[in-house]
């Protein structure tokens, strides 16, 4: 009687074999040396022998089919009975023993034998058909079986099935399976070997697209400072060389006042922003912090900016709340920042359009305070002094938002572009601001326009440290 094999099972990954100790027999020994074993087994003793891996897959069969079990095949009642027998010894499991002994109805026996590698089943060795040497004559199950069945031909085939005793076919199972576990033992080492080199692969590769990923980054970054030094040029180029084309061309006329505008403060503009944001980046700009008020700073600042407004058209509006209360900063840097940003905001607001300055007292949380879990109750309180510079103006796309605030950057870079400037004010403000342990952001200001919001605490350092 022989068994069909079920349908073959997925191979388990090199990864699962090694490392999660999933242990196969398909996955370890071909099937072709498996066939060849049994068969060498069989050679020498004549006995049937199948090897099936722990998932229920017949990996090898030796032995050809008894002529007993052949002709009772041929009988309706008899193939059914071999039917049963070879299912119930398939699914036979080995027990906590590891050898199970299940009879057949024609008198003959199997032996299921759990095969074991590294203290894990990973498969059944079955032994048999083959008769105990202690039966003489067939059994009433074979005769008994189908009423078709000729008794005669029936004990004539009966003698011809191969005996053993039991424990001679244990010392026939016991050597198979020494002769496999040396041929797993070798399979194993093979398969741990490649599957460590694959994971050094794997690794080697996975560092490589770590530093791909790490020099595209790097890469990317030189494009767009080549793009920010190529705008600089571009900047240096449209804001410079014109005004000082234009002084030396009328030079001489500027004594007599026919020269128009006088463009050396243009000039004088930019290398000043050159100059600070080289001392910034040095560390060399130092403040001189004292106790001040933020009221005059910002009175100062709108009467600088209010004719640059009135030829523009543009309304420019200054809203100080009650009591916003000392500080300690440096007055002549907070002109500065505020300047910055009500002339950026003068600058891109068209006409009948407007510009408010506004400041508000404000108190914030200490650090560690956290509205969910209560903290910020107990959390000390931090005054601070709100400014913000809102304007009806062309507005900032928010792709550009995190990068205005970088040093030459401009949201209009085109040589034809509409409004002037070096790209630095933004730079140099946010690092002033931050100089005085402030924070600067942009919100929006719907429908049209920016927001930018300054925020400084009331309480600064005594000695304000070099801005880096």
């Amino acid at each position: 009687m022989t068994a069909q094999a079920p349908p073959s099972q997925p191979d388990v990954s090199i990864e699962d074999l090694v490392f999660d100790g999933r242990i196969r027999l398909e996955d370890l020994v071909g099937r072709e040396g498996l066939d060849e074993l049994c068969k060498s087994f069989v050679t020498l003793f004549g006995i049937p022998v199948r090897i099936y891996s722990s998932d229920g897959a017949l990996l090898a069969d030796a032995g050809a089919e008894h002529e007993l079990c052949g002709y009772v095949n041929t009988l309706p009642e008899g193939r059914r009975a071999c039917a049963a027998t070879v299912g119930g010894v398939r699914s036979q499991d080995p027990g906590e023993s590891g050898d199970v002994t299940r009879p057949c109805f024609t008198g003959a026996v199997y032996r299921v034998m759990a095969i074991e590698y590294d203290a894990r089943r990973v498969g059944r060795l079955i032994v048999g058909p083959f008769l105990p040497s202690t039966l003489a004559e067939p059994p009433p199950t074979l005769l008994s079986v189908d009423k078709g069945i000729e008794a005669d031909r029936a004990k004539a085939l009966f003698t011809k099935m191969p005996r053993a005793k039991s424990d001679t076919v244990t010392r026939i199972a016991d050597h198979l399976k020494a002769a496999l576990d040396l041929i797993l033992f070798s399979g194993h080492k093979a398969h741990v070997t490649s599957a460590m080199h694959l994971a050094s692969v794997r690794e080697s590769y996975r560092q490589l697209e770590e530093k791909t990923a790490r020099l595209q980054e790097a890469f990317d970054r030189l494009k767009e400072l080549d793009r920010l030094k190529s705008n600089f040029l571009a900047t240096v180029s449209h804001e410079l060389r014109t005004p000082l084309t234009s002084i030396i061309g009328y030079s001489e006329m500027l004594s007599e006042g026919l020269a128009g505008e006088l463009k050396a403060e243009q000039l004088l503009s930019l290398i000043m922003g050159l100059l600070d944001l080289s001392k910034l980046e040095s560390g060399t700009m130092r403040m001189t912090a004292r106790g001040i008020r933020i009221e005059p700073v910002l009175a100062e600042v709108v009467s600088t900016l209010t004719p640059t407004a009135r030829k523009k058209s543009v309304q420019l509006v200054l809203d100080v709340g009650p009591e916003l209360g000392e500080m300690r900063g440096d007055p002549e840097r907070l002109r500065q920042v505020f300047i910055n940003l009500v002339e950026n905001a003068l600058k891109f607001t068209p006409a009948s359009g407007s510009v408010t300055l506004s400041a508000r007292m404000s108190d914030d949380t200490g650090e560690g305070g956290d509205e969910s879990d209560g903290l910020s109750l107990l959390a000390p309180t931090r005054a601070k002094i709100v400014v913000r510079v809102a304007d009806t103006g062309i507005g900032i796309p928010d792709r550009e938002k995190t990068k205005v605030f970088d040093a030459f950057y401009q949201v209009d870079s085109s040589s034809t572009r509409e409004y002037g400037g070096t790209g630095l004010g933004l730079s140099i403000v946010k690092r002033l601001v931050e100089a005085h342990s402030g924070t600067i952001a942009i919100e929006d200001n719907a429908p049209r326009g920016t927001v930018f919001v300054v925020s400084l605490p009331q309480a600064a350092p005594v000695d304000a440290p070099p801005v880096s």
